[in-house]
């Protein structure tokens, strides 16, 4: 059976004070049964992975570099996340591929260096409102995958965590019913169980479309919905844990 995972992206939020709040908030809280992760900004890594020392909960990077060291200024590499103490790393995040105009392939080439940095690479794939709406949410998402199916093998996926990211429902209020959500979620473990069913029946495969307390439950109770890479919910404890908890 696939344990569930929570994982907190708190993107460009927060300053030192609040972050120590939110980590103290979080850690002596309820966390239920679920694994959590918390994904703060870089600048404050080593901190949060100081304080979340002998905790249940993991801590992440919302970014890593494709290179592992050299001159690329403001970047940073899979071997200085491990060292600040990450477990995971988040790649191909919708505002990356929309606002820093991320390919699948470069998608592809941080998820292979967070795999050879030790990492375990958060995965994030999915359509727009306009591909919705064009009907070829497959197709696009299957896009996605095969960028790093075709350079890394199917077996790669084995390390690695999927999200699914209906655009459409990040910071619009909108969320995919459970429904549209599980729909889209059993179409990636069916693709990847095509090529190694091993693989396909251990990974999990988060939704990242605007999960907060009020619908985790019902998302959760999905068969292919394995946890939430949770966004605006992330920076409340008491929303954070009350999403751990309906897992």
């Amino acid at each position: 059976m696939r344990a569930t995972l929570i994982a907190g992206n708190w993107k460009m939020n927060g300053s030192l004070q609040s972050v120590i709040q939110l980590v103290e908030g979080i850690k002596t809280g309820d966390v239920g049964t679920a694994q959590l992760a918390v994904c703060p900004p870089a600048i404050y890594l080593m901190k949060v992975g100081g304080m979340l020392e002998g905790s249940q909960v993991s801590l992440g990077a919302q970014n890593v570099c494709d290179q592992a060291s050299g001159a690329f200024t403001g970047e940073v590499s899979g071997g200085m996340l491990k060292e600040a103490g990450c477990r995971y790393a988040i790649v191909g995040h919708s505002e990356r591929r929309a606002l820093y105009v991320e390919s699948d392939e470069l998608v592809a080439a941080r998820f292979a260096m967070a795999i050879e940095s030790g990492l375990i690479p958060i995965l994030c794939i999915g359509e727009t409102l306009q591909e919705r709406e064009d009907g070829i949410t497959e197709s696009v998402v299957a896009r996605q995958l095969d960028a790093v199916i075709d350079t890394q093998g199917a077996a790669a996926l084995g390390n690695c965590v999927i999200a699914y990211e209906p655009v459409w429902a990040i910071g619009t209020g909108k969320v995919a019913t459970p429904e549209q959500a599980q729909a889209v979620h059993a179409f990636i473990r069916g693709k990847i169980a095509a090529l190694d069913t091993a693989v396909a029946d251990k990974l999990q495969i988060l939704y990242g479309g605007s999960m907060n307390p009020g619908n985790a439950g019902e998302l959760l109770s999905q068969p292919d919905i394995d946890g939430g890479l949770i966004g605006g919910a992330a920076l409340k404890a008491e929303d954070f844990l009350a999403i751990a908890q309906a897992a």
